[in-house]
């Protein structure tokens, strides 16, 4: 009955996406639906960019062994970064009318500085997309009780997102996303609730938890280098994810700046609380199976939720967590694919090229799409990392080359492109150099990187300025934010 279900699942996913599509009548249609999107959509749209499988089965998996001492970066920084964007970035972002989050940088810094960042911004999408892909063959493994390998999983998986996504772009994403949501919600209160009982009642579940510690946030020893590492897991996330194409893009589909700004609270918002939903699910193996849990957490973690449907709850449960599950993963995998190809496309390629039709820009993204998946499956078969590592690592490199220009470019008058250039060149230097000389040092190389990049802007910005301005400064300027 699983495997009936998740094909029927597949197969109606791929429908509605392919039906999306229709509406898909330029370049700007495709990467930003129109900017038509009802508040509604758009909140389930940033509700779906963070809750994909890192938080169903990587940040779970963290939890049993780490507590939320473990999951600083994802749901805390995750939840912090939508936040912000809403409150601080999508109203003036919104405004300027922009196809992607890399034509900001040209607007304001010019080509150089848009080149930079786009490249990172690409780079970073390489691990969180693989993670999507390894837990939708991990999925289909576990489903089929290893008929199908873990590699051929990834490879189905892959095909079935990539069929809707290159046809619909952001209409597909949308309307799959919405309706991917709904069973989300659905399926996991209820898989908790049977899963509550099943541990002898919610409140005793929380409270086996608390007395446990695994709700302690905060070092458990008072140190600087404690005090930093905390610091410096909260910003990986919280900002390297703010100058991100898939952040900004839900926000970009909105019909109106009010939508845009209350769609990312509000999404950011319910991510925070219900992430806790898959923690507390997870939770319950240690009282339901705790033979199974201390079996698991030493050969995959990861699979310690999954097994617990699979070994413990009804056919039923099976078939609405697994719904559950796949709509989590595909919703945001669709939407995280779809964004570095857009930026390669728009920022990198047409940039390179004169006279880019609308067309044109339309089939470039889309074969973009097509290369990226290659890429990224291509990753996720090679790769050993953790789902929860390759999410947690992968916004590093836009948080120390990109969040720094971004934020001073809206909010600094004197924010020019020669700062802009020296900030990146720092925070990627630094970083760099401290993840090969002092990987695991007191200061997390990402934190250093971001300290560089700051300083970099400063100087930059400050000193006298040696490299030509670029861009147009009345960018930040004329939304009144300088």
């Amino acid at each position: 009955m699983l495997i009936t279900f998740v094909v029927l699942y597949l197969a109606v996913s791929i429908a509605i996406g392919l039906i999306a599509a229709t509406r898909v009548h330029n370049a700007r249609d495709y990467i930003s639906a129109g900017r038509n999107l009802p508040l509604y959509i758009v909140t389930a749209m940033v509700f779906a960019t963070w809750f994909g499988a890192e938080t169903v089965l990587g940040i779970s998996a963290t939890f049993l062994k780490e507590g939320m001492r473990g999951l600083v970066s994802d749901p805390i920084g995750a939840s912090l970064c939508l936040i912000l964007f809403g409150l601080l970035f999508a109203r003036p972002l919104y405004r300027l009318n922009l196809l992607t989050i890399g034509d900001y940088y040209r607007l304001r810094y010019g080509r150089l500085v848009e080149l930079v960042a786009a490249v990172c911004i690409v780079i970073s999408y390489l691990g969180w997309v693989s993670a999507q892909i390894t837990a939708l063959g991990l999925v289909f493994n576990l489903l089929s009780q290893d008929a199908i390998s873990t590699t051929a999983g990834m490879l189905i998986g892959a095909a079935v997102v990539l069929t809707y996504t290159i046809f619909g772009g952001m209409w597909s994403v949308a309307i799959t996303t919405f309706i991917q949501m709904i069973v989300i919600v659905l399926g996991l209160f209820y898989i908790m609730t049977v899963a509550g009982d099943m541990a002898g009642g919610f409140g005793n579940l929380v409270r086996h938890a608390a007395d446990a510690g695994k709700f302690a946030v905060l070092p458990e020893e008072a140190s600087w280098a404690g005090s930093v590492g905390f610091v410096a897991a909260l910003i990986t996330m919280g900002f390297g994810s703010i100058p991100q194409q898939d952040v900004f893009q839900r926000a970009n589909t909105s019909r109106s700046e009010r939508v845009a700004v209350w769609g990312s609270v509000l999404g950011g918002g319910a991510y925070f609380i219900f992430a806790f939903v898959p923690l507390m699910l997870a939770y319950s193996a240690t009282l339901i199976d705790p033979a199974a849990v201390e079996r698991l957490a030493e050969a995959d973690p990861q699979h310690i939720l999954p097994r617990l449907i699979l070994d413990h709850m009804s056919p039923l449960a099976q078939v609405v967590f697994f719904g559950a599950l796949l709509s989590v993963i595909m919703s945001t995998a669709s939407g995280t694919l779809l964004a570095p190809s857009v930026i390669f496309s728009e920022n990198i390629v047409r940039g390179m090229m004169r006279d880019v039709s609308e067309d044109q820009l339309l089939r470039l993204t889309r074969f973009a799409v097509l290369g990226f998946t290659v890429l990224v499956t291509g990753y996720a078969l090679t790769t050993d990392s953790s789902i929860h590592k390759m999410v947690e690592n992968a916004y590093k490199i836009t948080l120390v080359a990109a969040f720094v220009p971004l934020a001073a470019g809206l909010y600094w008058r004197r924010a020019s492109n020669q700062g802009a250039i020296l900030a990146a060149l720092a925070g990627l230097i630094v970083w760099i150099a401290c993840e090969i000389a002092a990987p695991e040092g007191d200061v997390p190389p990402q934190f250093a990187g971001f300290l560089a990049s700051l300083a970099g802007m400063l100087a930059g910005s400050l000193l006298p300025q040696w490299i030509a301005p670029a861009g147009s400064a009345a960018a930040g300027r004329a939304h009144g934010h300088n």
